[in-house]
């Protein structure tokens, strides 16, 4: 099933053949809506005339040029000179370890938590985004070692509506939304 995690069919496109620009939306889902940090590495790689990221590229692009690539309107993140650095670190780091291939990130990992673990040593990647990009690698792209599920904590949960991993298409992404108000509900009620 292709992917829908941006509800751009284009966005979503290149999320389904570019394991990068999957990783990168990810990473740059925080602080905005989850459709436009997926939407964003698309816009990104039309932006520097490619139809598809390459870690290399990005690593070695001019700092100051990446962040006018990400502050050009529409902006592809709410910081882009932040998030445009955190894009670049995440690209170096994939070059110095993985030789610019992410999907060496969860080739051959002998389980789960070895999984979150390269995960987490990833650049922009605590603890909950791993275990997050785990699920989603679980659930929508057939990345399943050992114990995945598990190492994903509650978001592994089959039937869940937690996060990015659980979003199929329109209906699911507005369960995700549901769950995560009453999350922050919940949360603000407690204090």
């Amino acid at each position: 099933m292709p992917l829908q995690l941006s509800q751009d069919a284009d966005s979503d496109a290149l999320l389904d053949r570019d394991p990068l620009a999957l990783l990168i939306g990810m990473l740059l889902d925080q602080q905005i809506p989850m459709e436009h940090a997926f939407w964003a590495p698309a816009e990104l790689a039309r932006r520097l005339g490619r139809d598809r990221l390459d870690a290399r590229e990005i690593a070695a692009h001019d700092p100051d040029a990446l962040v006018a690539l990400f502050a050009t309107p529409r902006a592809l993140h709410r910081y882009p000179k932040s998030m445009a650095g955190r894009v670049q670190a995440l690209c170096a780091a994939l070059v110095e370890t993985y030789d610019g291939d992410v999907t060496l990130v969860w080739t051959g990992v002998e389980d789960g938590k070895e999984l979150v673990a390269r995960l987490v040593a990833l650049p922009g990647f605590g603890k909950q985004k791993a275990q997050i990009f785990t699920a989603l690698l679980g659930k929508q792209r057939g990345v399943t070692p050992p114990g995945w599920r598990e190492a994903a904590g509650s978001y592994g949960d089959e039937g869940a509506h937690r996060s990015v991993a659980d979003v199929r298409d329109p209906e699911s992404l507005l369960k995700v939304r549901e769950f995560k108000q009453a999350a922050k509900a919940a949360a603000k009620s407690a204090k």
